[in-house]
């Protein structure tokens, strides 16, 4: 299955006083389409952000999510440790197709793993991917993040 997905990169957020003051302060989003789906993803691409995810949310705005950039492929794990919000997690391969998705408990240390290895991984509330119906091997186009194999 192919998912046309847009990404168009947006200001960073306007941040109440309260967010300012959390512990885990929202990061700068991306728009990403998936057919007619707006997902608003942070973007965690540093060792500090990529560490701290999704932990101490209360929650998620609709179509809100994260998106984990690494600089290399191998098989980044996840956990749930200190992270309140139940999440689906979709791996991504360098071209968007998704290798896997799993489901993930909130204040787990359960390892939930690629089935190859990615260099993208996209958090959303837990069941959005299965509500829309997007499964493995469906492929996230985005020439600004994902390669497409055209030399682009």
């Amino acid at each position: 299955m192919l998912l046309a997905i847009g990404l168009l990169a947006t200001a960073a957020p306007a941040r109440s006083q309260s967010e300012a003051a959390s512990p885990n302060p929202k990061l700068p989003q991306i728009e990403i389409r998936a057919g007619m789906h707006l997902i608003k993803a942070e973007v965690a691409d540093e060792p500090g952000t990529r560490m701290r995810g999704l932990m101490m949310r209360e929650r998620l705005g609709t179509n809100e999510g994260m998106l984990f950039v690494f600089p290399d492929k191998a098989g980044h794990c996840f956990w749930m440790r200190n992270t309140l919000v139940p999440l689906s997690i979709a791996f991504l391969d360098d071209d968007g197709t998704i290798a896997n998705i799993a489901d993930m408990t909130p204040k787990s240390e359960q390892s939930h793993c690629p089935t190859r290895s990615v260099r993208y991984a996209l958090e959303m509330e837990q069941g959005w991917f299965a509500r829309r119906g997007i499964k493995p091997g469906a492929r996230l186009a985005q020439p600004q993040v994902f390669s497409t194999g055209t030399g682009q």
